[in-house]
């Protein structure tokens, strides 16, 4: 395939079958922004669609995988249009944000869900809020020793991230600590409860990923993709999905709650007590 640049994520070969997808604005902790989103989507497509690729690692730049939604870049849709089969973004009222994000947010997650090939996140650092929302679509997560999962966005007057995947990811009562709370959750403990497959130190994260991507690319692929549709066809079957939407719409009676006492989509307060609690923990 033709060399194709991209501005917030890189695309590099990292072995004979494995692609490693980076998440590149370091400088922003790797806020996700429109930008970053539907680039991100583009390499995973261009991942699907290179035969030679067996599996896909996603990484990141700098001291953290990713902080979240870049707040100060409202979200849109890409220029060349929607991903995913819904329309009305430019209705009044919260029609219009609710389609917005149901395409940029959950839209994405469940492509990347549903890619045909393994998926590995390598993470580091801290992983928060949307952050979680780039790791729970991937099939297996590897982590270095410092990483920390959080989630405070109850804080903002919403239930959580949109992409709700908590109570399945490390059960209901650690889900509802971490989101009543806004408090992290070390490596150690997301290994414990299943949600990260291995923790290893800093220094040997990126090699671990590599070898556990290049032993899974032996596979045959005709087996690795009926062996994961079976998986996700499986907690499609406890409900995973339709609970998942079922806590979008509440995400967005959150939104309309917020319009409707402090004329914007969060509540303006919810920073300054994210970082009040960050300062008691």
């Amino acid at each position: 395939m033709s060399e194709i640049t991209y501005e917030t994520v890189k695309y590099e070969r990292a072995g004979e079958r494995v692609v490693r997808i980076v998440l590149n604005r370091p400088d922003k902790r790797n806020a996700q922004n429109s930008a970053l989103l539907y680039e991100l989507d583009d390499a995973f497509q261009r991942a699907v669609l290179d035969d030679s690729v067996g599996v896909i690692i996603l990484a990141a730049e700098g001291p953290d995988f990713s902080s979240g939604h870049d707040l100060k870049d409202p979200i849109t849709i890409h220029e060349d249009g929607p991903r995913s089969c819904c329309g009305g973004f430019d209705a009044p009222g919260i029609e219009g944000w609710w389609a917005t994000e149901r395409e940029v947010f959950v839209g994405l997650c469940e492509r990347w869900r549903n890619i045909p090939k393994p998926t590995i996140a390598e993470v580091h650092g801290k992983v928060i809020a949307a952050g979680l929302m780039l790791v729970w679509p991937c099939d297996l997560i590897v982590a270095s020793d410092d990483t920390v999962f959080s989630d405070p966005v109850v804080a903002f007057g919403v239930n959580g991230v949109e992409y709700f995947r908590h109570p399945f990811e490390m059960g209901s009562r650690r889900a509802k600590e971490m989101l009543f709370t806004g408090g992290n959750m070390n490596a150690a403990d997301a290994y414990m409860l299943g949600m990260v497959n291995r923790v290893v130190p800093r220094g040997e994260l990126e090699k671990t990923t590599l070898e556990l991507a290049e032993t899974i690319a032996l596979r045959p692929s005709m087996g690795l993709k009926l062996a994961k549709q079976a998986v996700n066809q499986s907690e499609d079957r406890q409900g995973i999905t339709d609970a998942m939407w079922g806590a979008f719409s509440l995400h967005q009676l959150g939104h309309a709650n917020n319009l409707h006492i402090h004329g914007s989509l969060i509540d303006p307060s919810a920073a300054q007590k994210i970082r009040d609690a960050n300062k008691r923990s």
